[in-house]
């Protein structure tokens, strides 16, 4: 996939939202639940506790709703909500539409489905938009995975949880924060990781960490390389939070330590689509991230999906939004 190409209108992130369930699920609960122990989960994945009991729609209502307020953007001028969810709250109509209703918006509103790279496809797509001739972006990450977990398989109930990150994105003046991007999909590995229509997840999982960590690192090369900068560039990488042992392979093999890396897993839980966005959020409202700071995100997920994206983040190109 190409580096952002010169001239084209570029974008930037100006406000955030992250929502989480009430109802919290600590490990020590699950001991309760079928055999297994706190710290065999906290080795293994990184996980102490996650939220469950979500609703797709309500979860990205809340998320929408703060993005927005922060970002101070009137609700008519929003030109398209894009919905990053693998758990929508019915077949049809996308759960995109009942948001919209929700948080007041006429636009543009759909579904996207890219399980747990779904907010970076959705971050590029609304670039994307953006470059077409759209002004503004409502990008959400939502999925209830709690509604898709068999909770007897401590396999897969180990790790899922429920959340949401919302993103407003708005057209610049002049070049945006995002430089490079990879999207990728392989379809003859979906077999280890997928789940039914009306059932639930269902992962090899040492197939899923072996593909993981390559694809990975895999697409965060190819991103570096199209914005052309390198592992000693990046001051900060938001993964994808599916396990704390795929996230520090993978840190490894890019040669970034983990201080380096935005870490919410061990609240939330692998939280699919909402996972690198809550992620970023948490980071942005802890002052990790400067202004001129280079950040990479990246994730991957079923399809197998993978996907990445370097941006710069700057407040200078906020003051500059259309």
């Amino acid at each position: 996939m190409p580096a952002t190409r010169e001239g084209v209108r570029g974008a930037v992130i100006t406000g955030w939202g992250s929502a989480l369930p009430k109802k919290v699920l600590t490990n020590h609960d699950l001991e309760k639940m079928f055999d297994t122990d706190h710290d065999w989960i906290v080795d293994r994945s990184g996980i102490h506790q996650r939220h469950v009991g979500g609703l797709t729609s309500a979860l990205s209502i809340e998320s929408g709703r703060q993005a927005l307020e922060m970002s101070g953007v009137e609700l008519a001028a929003i030109d398209a909500l894009i919905l990053a969810t693998t758990t929508p709250d019915r077949t049809v109509p996308a759960t995109a539409s009942t948001v919209q209703e929700a948080l007041g918006l006429r636009c543009g509103a759909f579904d996207l489905n890219a399980a747990c790279s779904g907010w970076v496809y959705g971050l590029v797509t609304a670039h994307g938009l953006i470059a077409m001739g759209a002004e503004k972006v409502l990008l959400i990450g939502t999925d209830a995975l709690s509604s898709i977990t068999d909770w007897t398989d401590r396999g897969t109930a180990i790790l899922f949880g429920d959340g949401s990150g919302a993103s407003v994105i708005e057209a610049v003046d002049g070049p945006g924060q995002l430089l490079g991007w990879d999207l990728d999909s392989d379809g003859s590995a979906e077999e280890y990781l997928y789940a039914e229509l009306g059932g639930n997840i269902i992962m090899e999982g040492r197939e899923v960490f072996r593909r993981a960590v390559r694809i990975m690192v895999d697409s965060a090369t190819k991103s570096m390389k199209h914005a052309g900068v390198t592992s000693d560039d990046i001051a900060l990488v938001v993964p994808h939070q599916a396990n704390i042992r795929i996230i520090s392979a993978s840190m490894d093999r890019l040669g970034l330590s983990m201080d380096k890396a935005a870490i919410v897993l061990d609240r939330t839980a692998n939280t699919s689509s909402a996972s690198v966005p809550l992620a970023l959020n948490d980071a942005l409202d802890k002052g990790r991230i400067n202004d001129g700071d280079l950040v990479l995100f990246v994730g991957f997920g079923a399809g197998m999906s993978a996907a990445s994206a370097i941006v710069r983040w700057t407040t200078t190109a906020q003051e500059n939004v259309r």
